[in-house]
């Protein structure tokens, strides 16, 4: 059994690096949900796949799947990619694995934050997740990682975005919404931040993406690409309905500072047209009591920074629309030391999210 700390990640000299920092590899699960994935998640299944094989080009990378899953991931990924048989609820690794945090002399441990499925039996997205909160300790077990017990907060690693120099980005509407942690107050939060990431400064957002249905999450409105400068979704059309709140999100960044006294500063990377769940799709979903409806019609979140960096790349969404090119044309300005992969995901932005959601990075430790 892998040893639990209960004091914290900053009493012991941890913090959580960028995501743009060096990985050891990266974590995916498999997708099987029937009531998240329409058509038996096999089109899902497509997209996860080709997320990992161009991940594997560049680092190291483990799926996690179900038993009855494990003989057709393990045919249809390449040799190169590890496969593990784990249980879990869902798919989303960001969400559900641990937050890897590194100290100066090259150890590795992971935070254990608690996961509700995005708000439990307030507007949770199903019920119940209890394989989901085990998909941590399974990771650290397999990882022999050390695990420090932050239990006590709900945190889902799409809600943070950090710098890796003591800043932390996120939203009111998830981390205050009363469905998370109705009993904290926002100065109380902050210091649990501090305590278990490592960080000095919270800059807070009021909320994230219109129809967002975990309540706001940050990777979908941005992503650092280093310290001091961030990539975020932007539209200049005043009627879409995105507009409003990424007006007031980028007035709220260009008004902060972060932990080291620096003005951010701010990429805009235009939206695509948000895709609609269509009926044909709509009728391949389970329907079940206390799992989130997905009405067709509606349209769902779809955003280029919820894309994932990678040793020597940068993976971005894809959507079959004309601000793709924009998008890889944009990272390549950004990252010109990466390569810039766009996958085609508009079946994750039905399911609620993208690329980002789906992978957990395991940074990399000097030896």
């Amino acid at each position: 059994m892998i040893k639990t700390y209960h004091h914290t990640p900053k009493s012991d000299g941890y913090r959580m690096p960028g995501e743009f920092e060096p990985h050891e590899g990266t974590w995916l699960l498999w997708p099987v949900r029937p009531d998240t994935w329409h058509s038996g998640a096999k089109p899902a299944q497509r997209v996860f796949s080709n997320v990992a094989e161009a991940i594997a080009k560049f680092e190291p990378v483990t799926v996690c799947v179900p038993a009855n899953q494990y003989k057709h991931a393990r045919t249809v990924l390449s040799p190169e990619i590890r496969v593990i048989e784990m249980a879990s609820n869902d798919a989303w690794m960001r969400d559900i694995g641990p937050i890897f945090v590194t100290n100066e002399a090259g150890h590795l441990r992971g935070v254990d934050f608690h996961f509700n499925a995005w708000g439990g039996l307030k507007g949770g997205l199903y019920f119940p997740w209890d394989q989901d909160m085990l998909v941590k300790r399974k990771v650290l077990d397999i990882e022999r990682v050390p695990r420090y017990d932050a239990t006590d907060l709900t945190l889902e690693g799409g809600a943070i975005a950090v710098d890796g120099e003591g800043t932390v980005i996120t939203t009111k509407e998830c981390l205050l919404n009363a469905n998370r942690n109705p009993d904290w107050t926002q100065g109380q939060i902050e210091e649990r931040l501090q305590e278990t990431l490592n960080i000095k400064k919270v800059i807070w957002l009021d909320q994230g993406m219109v129809g967002d249905e975990t309540d706001g999450h940050i990777d979908e409105v941005l992503c650092y690409i280093r310290p001091g400068e961030v990539a975020m979704s932007w539209t200049d059309d005043e009627d879409h309905p995105q507009y409003p709140v990424l007006k007031q999100c980028k007035e709220q960044l260009q008004q902060a500072t972060d932990a080291a006294g620096r003005a951010l500063t701010i990429h805009e990377v235009s939206i695509p047209e948000q895709p609609v769940l269509q009926q044909e799709e709509s009728q391949q979903l389970d329907q079940t009591e206390g799992s989130y409806e997905r009405k067709t019609g509606e349209p769902c979140v779809a955003t280029y920074v919820n894309g994932y960096l990678c040793n020597g790349a940068v993976i971005i969404p894809a959507f079959d629309d004309p601000k793709d090119q924009e998008a890889v044309n944009v990272f390549q300005r950004l990252f010109p030391d990466r390569v810039i992969v766009p996958v085609p995901s508009r079946e994750l932005s039905l399911a609620g999210g993208n690329i980002h959601c789906i992978t957990q990075q395991q940074p990399r430790t000097p030896q």
